[in-house]
């Protein structure tokens, strides 16, 4: 389907610059990427006083800062000045990147303009349950029931939705009942700074001399599954004691994490790093010698993928997400979620250099097919179809929720 006309999309997100997250970097992935090649992007997110937009067409809605469980702006949705604008846009499309505030308001301006709704599932939502502060069994059955009943009901009332995973494919379709009208694509890698990104100089400037450098990017979270990933490096180190694992992200389990290494007596071979700048992480891969991930909840491998991109070989649970990335001993290890599983797959790397560089090789192979011009050429097919879809007023299937029209 060939693009014959310049698109006005609307991109509607709880969170964008200057939070740095997976949903962050879609949305200014695909933005930057639709805009290069002609389309008009306009973004929709939270306010933030303290954060100046160097980009234009970004609209910021109000939001209040929560500090339960962690420190996040809650957009409140609801604004006299979008509400005059976004008529005068002549959208195409409205893309929203959560289902609910200004998920919500995205699918509300959708009906008011007659515009086709797009909606990325790019969470597991029911497994952040345990962010509600009643730990209860009976307490988190009904969350997850009541998050299970809202997103169902949500997407019968987009024309598409865009799934970043097969993994999250299957999920949508034997847990959500999914049947049609829905797309894989990936966020996708912009290649060149990490092709251009100088990795020796950070390893210089961080002392990291000989040491073996394992990175992992990710936020401190319980969902991240990062005491696993401590604990195999506290096993692996005993048969490589230059073995040091260098974490990037911040996070409200950052102190818990912090004793647990001393607690495992570690403490020495374990770096918190805290948040980098998005365009500072392509040069702290490439300083590195391999990836390390543990995390069993991702909905895409966003970062196994900028890992890719950096010719690191992976280590990794074999997880959603990670496994729509990684072949497993093609790129790296993909092993069962356990410690010693973690170690022995670190061990058996570090002590055969001509596999690391058979990984390393494959991974620069393997990412290609991930690059980002590619996937938004799928993504500019997804909107016109909706905008067909939209004429011929035809929804999303969901099993026993199927729109009527």
């Amino acid at each position: 389907m060939e693009t014959i006309r310049r698109m006005h999309i609307a991109q509607f997100t709880n969170a964008y610059l200057p939070v740095v997250n997976g949903v962050v970097r879609s949305v200014s992935t695909f933005r930057n990427s639709l805009t290069e090649i002609g389309h008009n992007v306009f973004v929709f997110a939270q306010e933030d006083h303290h954060y100046i937009d160097k980009e234009p067409f970004i609209f910021r809605y109000p939001s209040v800062h929560l500090h339960y469980p962690v420190e996040i702006p809650a957009v409140i949705p609801m604004s006299p000045f979008v509400d005059r604008l976004i008529p005068s846009l002549k959208l195409d499309v409205i893309h929203t990147h959560h289902p609910i505030l200004l998920g919500q308001a995205a699918a509300i301006k959708a009906q008011e303009l007659d515009l086709p709704l797009i909606f990325t599932f790019h969470t597991q939502y029911r497994e952040y349950s345990h962010y509600v502060p009643f730990p209860q069994e009976a307490v988190q059955k009904f969350v997850k029931d009541a998050v299970y009943n809202w997103l169902r009901e949500f997407m019968v009332n987009c024309q598409h939705i865009v799934v970043p995973s097969e993994s999250m494919l299957d999920i949508l379709i034997k847990d959500y009942g999914l049947e049609d009208h829905y797309t894989v694509i990936p966020t996708g890698i912009d290649l060149r700074p990490f092709k251009e990104a100088d990795g020796k100089l950070v390893r210089a400037n961080q002392g990291w001399g000989n040491d073996i450098i394992m990175i992992s990017v990710g936020r401190l979270a319980p969902e991240k599954n990062w005491q696993t990933l401590l604990k195999a490096v506290s096993l692996a180190i005993r048969n490589e004691l230059n073995l040091r694992l260098v974490i990037l992200g911040e996070g409200p389990e950052r102190n818990n994490l912090e004793d647990l290494s001393k607690t495992l007596g570690i403490a020495n071979h374990v770096e918190f790093l805290g948040e980098v700048a998005f365009k500072d992480i392509p040069a702290f891969l490439k300083a590195a010698d391999l990836f390390g991930f543990a995390s069993t909840t991702e909905t895409q491998g966003l970062v196994t993928m900028e890992a890719l991109a950096a010719g690191l070989p992976v280590i990794a649970v074999n997880a959603s997400g990670t496994r729509d990335v990684i072949e497993n001993n093609r790129q790296g290890f993909l092993v069962d979620n356990d410690p010693q599983a973690l170690a022995k797959a670190i061990g058996e790397l570090l002590q055969t250099p001509e596999l690391i560089q058979k990984f390393s090789a494959r991974a620069l192979k393997r990412i290609r097919s991930f690059e980002i011009m590619t996937l938004t050429k799928n993504l500019i097919e997804v909107y016109e179809q909706a905008i067909q879809d939209k004429k011929e007023r035809q929804f999303v299937g969901i099993q026993e929720l199927r729109k009527e029209v």
